[in-house]
This record gives structure tokens, sequence and C-alpha cells, in this order.
């Protein structure tokens, strides 16, 4: 495969796990804990990184949050494939606004599993990956999605 012909395929990766809303940025953060929440994911973490910045340092930044979203039994069978894999866990969904748009990415499972080189955690991260692009694809169909 070409060094183009791998860009698109990971762009076309990519596409499948991003999405670009007119929406408010609570109201996109709201469908994508929705979301994601009917294909069997929690929402264990959120973090406001522009109220820590603003706090911690002062800095000013649009609306920018790092979801730490988590699929119970996918998770437990990711552990009792390889113990360690808490350190590429929860998938993490970034939603952030930029020019009065609202990007939501979602972290590819694949890719993170892959870093851990164990081929039984394979199966895992395609349902995954799988259940990820269901919810992005219901968010891009819940908000008026920009190409």
């Amino acid at each position: 495969m070409t060094r183009k012909e791998t860009m698109n395929t990971q762009a076309t990766i990519s596409d499948r796990l991003s999405a670009l809303l007119a929406l408010p940025f609570d109201q996109v953060i709201a469908g994508v804990k929705e979301a994601f929440k009917g294909e069997g994911f929690g929402t264990l973490t959120e973090t406001d990184v522009r109220a820590t910045l603003q706090e911690k340092i002062g800095d000013e930044i649009e609306p920018y949050s790092i979801l730490g979203m988590c699929n119970p039994h996918l998770a437990s069978r990711a552990i009792k494939a390889e113990h360690e894999i808490g350190l590429f866990l929860p998938c993490n969904v970034l939603v952030h606004e930029c020019g009065g748009q609202v990007h939501v990415r979602a972290q590819d499972p694949t890719q993170m599993m892959q870093l851990a080189g164990n081929d039984a955690l394979k199966p895992i991260a395609d349902e995954a990956k799988a259940l990820i692009e269901r919810a992005m694809m219901k968010i891009r169909a819940g908000g008026d999605a920009q190409e």
C-alpha cells in the first residue's frame, strides 16, 4: 500500500469516528452521552479542559471536553485477555468547539489495542469500534451534521 493509499484509508476510518455539528456545545455533549449509552457505554469521566485551564493558568479557550466512555462488558473481556489493558481504557471522546462548530472525535479502539501487542484483544477492539461507529452515526443523524 502506498503512503497516499494509507493516508486515504486512515481518513476514511477517522471520518466514521468523527462528526462536525452546528449545534450548541452542551447539546452535543448530551447527545454524545446518549448515543454512546444506546450502544452500551457509560460515561466514566468528563473532563472540562476549558474550565481547568481557566482555573489553573487563567487561559481562555473555546469549549473543550474529553469524555471517558466505557462499555463494561467489553472492558471486562479486555481485562481478562490483558490485565494491564487499563492503560488504554476508557475510550476517549473529544468534544470541542472551533469556529462556531462543534467537533466530535472518538478514539479508535483498534489502534489503541494494537499497542498492547496481544492478538486476543483484536475481536474485542473490532466490536468496540463497530459500536462506537454506530454511536457516531447517531450523533451525526441527531444534529445538523456538516460534511
